[in-house]
Protein backbone atom coordinates (compact mmCIF):
# COMPACT_ATOMS: atom_id res chain seq x y z
CA UNK A 1 0.00 0.00 0.00
CA UNK A 2 1.67 3.62 -1.18
CA UNK A 3 2.54 5.84 1.64
CA UNK A 4 0.31 9.32 2.04
CA UNK A 5 2.40 11.62 1.10
CA UNK A 6 0.82 14.58 2.80
CA UNK A 7 0.84 13.14 6.21
CA UNK A 8 3.39 14.20 8.49
CA UNK A 9 6.37 12.49 10.54
CA UNK A 10 6.79 14.02 14.19
CA UNK A 11 9.41 13.60 16.18
CA UNK A 12 9.79 14.66 19.45
CA UNK A 13 13.35 14.70 21.00
CA UNK A 14 14.85 16.41 23.93
CA UNK A 15 17.29 15.30 26.93
CA UNK A 16 15.93 12.06 29.40
CA UNK A 17 13.38 13.31 31.65
CA UNK A 18 12.58 16.79 29.95
CA UNK A 19 9.12 15.83 29.14
CA UNK A 20 8.89 14.28 25.75
CA UNK A 21 6.35 11.52 26.69
CA UNK A 22 3.60 13.83 27.38
CA UNK A 23 3.86 15.90 24.71
CA UNK A 24 4.29 13.29 22.28
CA UNK A 25 0.56 11.88 23.61
CA UNK A 26 -0.70 15.35 23.64
CA UNK A 27 0.67 15.84 19.86
CA UNK A 28 -0.52 12.57 19.09
CA UNK A 29 -4.06 12.88 20.62
CA UNK A 30 -4.41 16.08 18.62
CA UNK A 31 -3.08 15.20 15.26
CA UNK A 32 -4.71 11.66 15.36
CA UNK A 33 -1.90 9.98 15.29
CA UNK A 34 -0.08 6.72 16.79
CA UNK A 35 2.92 6.61 18.98
CA UNK A 36 6.40 4.93 17.21
CA UNK A 37 8.55 4.41 20.29
CA UNK A 38 12.82 5.33 19.47
CA UNK A 39 14.09 4.45 22.85
CA UNK A 40 16.65 1.61 22.02
CA UNK A 41 16.43 -0.06 25.30
CA UNK A 42 12.07 0.10 25.52
CA UNK A 43 12.16 -2.59 22.91
CA UNK A 44 13.06 -5.02 25.85
CA UNK A 45 10.69 -7.24 27.28
CA UNK A 46 10.78 -6.60 31.24
CA UNK A 47 12.70 -3.51 30.82
CA UNK A 48 9.87 -1.15 32.42
CA UNK A 49 11.09 0.37 35.25
CA UNK A 50 14.73 1.58 34.32
CA UNK A 51 13.75 2.69 30.96
CA UNK A 52 10.83 4.90 32.20
CA UNK A 53 8.15 3.34 29.73
CA UNK A 54 5.06 4.16 29.93
CA UNK A 55 2.51 1.85 31.15
CA UNK A 56 -0.33 0.66 29.52
CA UNK A 57 -3.20 2.73 31.26
CA UNK A 58 -1.57 5.69 31.12
CA UNK A 59 -1.17 5.81 27.22
CA UNK A 60 -4.62 7.16 26.85
CA UNK A 61 -5.80 4.51 24.54
CA UNK A 62 -3.33 6.36 21.49
CA UNK A 63 -1.53 3.17 20.19
CA UNK A 64 2.15 2.71 20.88
CA UNK A 65 4.62 0.69 18.06
CA UNK A 66 7.80 -0.89 19.26
CA UNK A 67 7.85 -1.77 22.47
CA UNK A 68 8.24 -4.60 23.81
CA UNK A 69 9.37 -6.79 20.92
CA UNK A 70 12.09 -8.24 22.09
CA UNK A 71 13.91 -10.66 24.68
CA UNK A 72 16.70 -9.18 26.69
CA UNK A 73 19.01 -11.72 25.30
CA UNK A 74 18.36 -10.66 21.67
CA UNK A 75 20.70 -7.86 20.29
CA UNK A 76 19.39 -5.04 18.48
CA UNK A 77 21.55 -2.73 15.32
CA UNK A 78 20.49 0.91 14.65
CA UNK A 79 20.37 -0.84 11.09
CA UNK A 80 17.52 -3.47 12.50
CA UNK A 81 16.14 -0.55 14.23
CA UNK A 82 15.77 1.46 11.17
CA UNK A 83 14.24 -0.81 9.11
CA UNK A 84 11.24 -1.69 12.02
CA UNK A 85 10.86 1.85 12.49
CA UNK A 86 10.51 2.86 8.79
CA UNK A 87 8.16 -0.08 8.12
CA UNK A 88 5.82 1.41 10.86
CA UNK A 89 5.96 4.79 9.82
CA UNK A 90 5.16 3.65 6.41
CA UNK A 91 2.34 1.30 7.44
CA UNK A 92 0.76 4.45 9.54
CA UNK A 93 0.97 6.73 6.91
CA UNK A 94 -0.06 4.33 4.23
CA UNK A 95 -3.48 4.75 6.56
CA UNK A 96 -3.50 8.67 6.71
CA UNK A 97 -2.44 8.45 10.46
CA UNK A 98 0.41 10.79 11.63
CA UNK A 99 3.33 8.79 13.48
CA UNK A 100 4.90 10.39 16.33
CA UNK A 101 7.98 9.12 16.79
CA UNK A 102 9.62 9.83 20.60
CA UNK A 103 12.58 8.61 22.73
CA UNK A 104 16.26 9.27 23.88
CA UNK A 105 18.22 7.52 21.36
CA UNK A 106 19.43 10.53 19.16
CA UNK A 107 21.63 7.91 16.76
CA UNK A 108 18.46 5.90 16.55
CA UNK A 109 16.37 9.00 15.17
CA UNK A 110 18.75 10.36 12.88
CA UNK A 111 18.86 7.01 11.30
CA UNK A 112 14.86 6.69 10.89
CA UNK A 113 14.41 10.15 9.79
CA UNK A 114 17.17 10.89 7.38
CA UNK A 115 19.63 9.79 4.65
CA UNK A 116 21.27 6.92 6.01
CA UNK A 117 22.61 4.15 4.50
CA UNK A 118 24.23 1.25 6.49
CA UNK A 119 27.37 -0.43 5.52
CA UNK A 120 27.55 -4.38 5.57
CA UNK A 121 28.67 -6.39 8.41
CA UNK A 122 31.08 -9.40 8.61
CA UNK A 123 30.69 -11.60 11.33
CA UNK A 124 34.95 -12.81 11.36
CA UNK A 125 35.63 -9.35 10.79
CA UNK A 126 33.81 -7.96 13.91
CA UNK A 127 34.74 -11.10 16.12
CA UNK A 128 38.33 -10.57 15.57
CA UNK A 129 37.86 -7.09 16.46
CA UNK A 130 35.66 -8.18 19.30
CA UNK A 131 38.53 -10.29 20.57
CA UNK A 132 40.86 -7.73 20.32
CA UNK A 133 38.78 -5.58 22.66
CA UNK A 134 38.44 -8.58 25.10
CA UNK A 135 41.70 -9.00 24.97
CA UNK A 136 43.38 -5.30 25.24
CA UNK A 137 40.40 -3.38 26.42
CA UNK A 138 38.68 -0.30 25.29
CA UNK A 139 41.07 2.78 25.26
CA UNK A 140 44.05 0.35 23.66
CA UNK A 141 41.55 -0.10 20.99
CA UNK A 142 40.46 3.31 20.83
CA UNK A 143 44.57 4.16 19.95
CA UNK A 144 44.57 1.58 17.12
CA UNK A 145 40.97 3.94 15.60
CA UNK A 146 43.18 6.99 16.01
CA UNK A 147 45.65 5.69 13.33
CA UNK A 148 43.52 4.15 11.65
CA UNK A 149 40.51 6.20 11.43
CA UNK A 150 41.42 9.72 13.37
CA UNK A 151 37.80 11.08 12.33
CA UNK A 152 35.96 8.30 13.33
CA UNK A 153 38.33 8.09 16.98
CA UNK A 154 37.45 11.63 17.36
CA UNK A 155 33.42 11.41 17.44
CA UNK A 156 34.01 8.10 19.42
CA UNK A 157 34.44 8.36 23.16
CA UNK A 158 37.35 5.87 24.19
CA UNK A 159 34.99 3.82 26.36
CA UNK A 160 32.50 2.91 23.80
CA UNK A 161 34.24 -0.25 23.15
CA UNK A 162 31.20 -1.53 20.68
CA UNK A 163 30.87 1.66 18.56
CA UNK A 164 35.19 1.27 18.36
CA UNK A 165 34.76 -2.52 16.92
CA UNK A 166 32.00 -1.19 14.37
CA UNK A 167 34.43 1.38 13.38
CA UNK A 168 37.43 -1.18 12.79
CA UNK A 169 35.16 -3.38 11.01
CA UNK A 170 33.32 -0.97 8.74
CA UNK A 171 36.97 0.70 7.96
CA UNK A 172 38.66 -2.44 6.93
CA UNK A 173 35.42 -3.52 5.00
CA UNK A 174 35.00 -0.94 3.28
CA UNK A 175 38.36 1.52 3.26
CA UNK A 176 36.30 4.40 4.02
CA UNK A 177 36.38 6.01 7.22
CA UNK A 178 33.35 5.21 9.34
CA UNK A 179 32.09 8.81 9.91
CA UNK A 180 31.17 8.72 6.31
CA UNK A 181 28.90 6.22 7.09
CA UNK A 182 26.81 8.59 9.42
CA UNK A 183 23.77 9.92 8.48
CA UNK A 184 23.63 13.69 6.88
CA UNK A 185 21.42 16.43 7.82
CA UNK A 186 18.63 15.42 4.78
CA UNK A 187 15.80 14.13 5.69
CA UNK A 188 14.73 11.03 3.92
CA UNK A 189 10.79 12.43 3.32
CA UNK A 190 10.87 16.40 3.52
CA UNK A 191 7.36 16.21 5.69
CA UNK A 192 9.33 15.65 8.76
CA UNK A 193 9.44 18.05 12.00
CA UNK A 194 11.33 17.50 15.27
CA UNK A 195 10.11 19.39 18.04
CA UNK A 196 13.18 19.92 20.62
CA UNK A 197 12.27 20.18 24.41
CA UNK A 198 14.38 23.06 25.77
CA UNK A 199 15.22 22.24 29.75
CA UNK A 200 17.66 24.16 31.67
CA UNK A 201 20.28 21.89 33.60
CA UNK A 202 19.70 22.69 37.16
CA UNK A 203 15.98 21.49 36.27
CA UNK A 204 17.34 18.86 34.53
CA UNK A 205 19.70 17.60 37.04
CA UNK A 206 17.02 17.89 39.70
CA UNK A 207 14.69 15.57 37.78
CA UNK A 208 17.12 13.00 36.91
CA UNK A 209 17.64 12.56 40.51
CA UNK A 210 13.72 12.96 41.38
CA UNK A 211 13.15 10.18 38.54
CA UNK A 212 16.21 7.86 39.51
CA UNK A 213 14.94 7.71 42.99
CA UNK A 214 11.51 6.92 41.78
CA UNK A 215 12.47 4.27 40.07
CA UNK A 216 14.45 2.92 42.63
CA UNK A 217 11.15 3.30 45.29
CA UNK A 218 8.60 1.80 42.17
CA UNK A 219 11.12 -1.60 42.38
CA UNK A 220 13.78 -1.15 40.05
CA UNK A 221 16.35 -3.57 41.99
CA UNK A 222 13.75 -6.50 42.03
CA UNK A 223 12.67 -5.50 37.80
CA UNK A 224 16.59 -6.09 37.28
CA UNK A 225 17.09 -9.01 39.70
CA UNK A 226 14.02 -10.75 37.42
CA UNK A 227 15.95 -9.69 33.76
CA UNK A 228 19.09 -11.47 35.31
CA UNK A 229 17.45 -14.58 35.93
CA UNK A 230 16.32 -14.21 31.68
CA UNK A 231 19.44 -13.66 30.87
CA UNK A 232 19.93 -9.64 31.00
CA UNK A 233 23.91 -9.87 31.29
CA UNK A 234 24.15 -12.37 28.04
CA UNK A 235 22.37 -9.47 26.07
CA UNK A 236 24.81 -7.87 24.13
CA UNK A 237 22.96 -4.74 23.83
CA UNK A 238 20.32 -4.74 26.50
CA UNK A 239 23.49 -5.49 29.32
CA UNK A 240 24.39 -1.42 28.27
CA UNK A 241 21.32 0.43 29.41
CA UNK A 242 21.98 2.98 32.50
CA UNK A 243 20.16 1.77 35.54
CA UNK A 244 20.36 -2.31 34.94
CA UNK A 245 24.48 -2.30 34.49
CA UNK A 246 24.60 -0.30 38.06
CA UNK A 247 22.21 -2.14 39.98
CA UNK A 248 23.31 -5.53 38.85
CA UNK A 249 26.95 -4.70 40.30
CA UNK A 250 24.39 -3.92 43.28
CA UNK A 251 23.11 -6.85 43.46
CA UNK A 252 26.62 -9.00 42.55
CA UNK A 253 27.90 -7.09 45.98
CA UNK A 254 30.25 -4.66 44.20
CA UNK A 255 28.36 -1.90 45.04
CA UNK A 256 25.92 -0.34 47.95
CA UNK A 257 22.18 0.62 46.93
CA UNK A 258 23.11 3.74 47.88
CA UNK A 259 26.82 3.88 45.24
CA UNK A 260 24.66 2.39 42.79
CA UNK A 261 21.87 5.22 42.50
CA UNK A 262 24.40 7.47 42.95
CA UNK A 263 26.26 6.58 39.84
CA UNK A 264 22.52 5.63 37.75
CA UNK A 265 22.33 9.59 38.66
CA UNK A 266 25.69 10.58 37.19
CA UNK A 267 25.29 8.75 34.21
CA UNK A 268 21.99 9.73 33.56
CA UNK A 269 23.13 13.25 33.37
CA UNK A 270 26.44 12.74 31.42
CA UNK A 271 23.68 10.62 29.08
CA UNK A 272 21.69 13.52 28.85
CA UNK A 273 24.72 15.90 28.16
CA UNK A 274 25.94 13.69 24.98
CA UNK A 275 21.84 14.07 23.70
CA UNK A 276 22.17 18.26 24.10
CA UNK A 277 25.65 17.80 22.00
CA UNK A 278 24.12 15.62 19.46
CA UNK A 279 20.78 17.50 18.81
CA UNK A 280 22.83 20.85 19.35
CA UNK A 281 24.53 20.08 15.96
CA UNK A 282 20.82 19.90 14.05
CA UNK A 283 20.04 23.02 12.89
CA UNK A 284 16.72 21.42 11.44
CA UNK A 285 14.81 21.35 14.84
CA UNK A 286 12.43 23.98 16.37
CA UNK A 287 13.15 24.17 19.88
CA UNK A 288 10.54 24.58 22.76
CA UNK A 289 10.79 25.91 26.02
CA UNK A 290 9.53 22.46 28.40
CA UNK A 291 7.45 24.59 30.41
CA UNK A 292 5.68 26.81 27.83
CA UNK A 293 2.11 27.09 28.75
CA UNK A 294 1.39 26.91 25.45
CA UNK A 295 3.63 24.01 24.50
CA UNK A 296 1.23 22.21 22.62
CA UNK A 297 -0.13 24.61 20.37
CA UNK A 298 3.44 25.79 19.45
CA UNK A 299 4.29 22.23 18.88
CA UNK A 300 0.98 22.15 16.41
CA UNK A 301 2.14 25.15 14.66
CA UNK A 302 5.41 23.66 13.68
CA UNK A 303 3.91 20.48 12.12
CA UNK A 304 3.84 20.51 8.18
CA UNK A 305 0.41 21.17 7.22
Amino acid sequence: MPTTPDVPIVAIIGPTASGKTGLSLDLAARLGGEIVNTDAMQVYRGMDIGTAKLPPAQRRGIPHHLLDTLEVRDPATVAQFQAWARDVVAALRARGVPPVLVGGSALYVRAILDRFAFPGTDDAVRARWEAELAAVGPHALHAVLTERDPAAAAAILPENGRRIVRALEVGELTGASFTASLPVLEYADPRTVQIGLRIDRPTLDARIEARVQQMIDDGLVAEVEHLLGRGLLEGRTASRAIGYREIAAHLAGELTLAQAQERIVIATRQFARRQDAWWRKDPRIVWLDHDDPELLEHALAAVPR
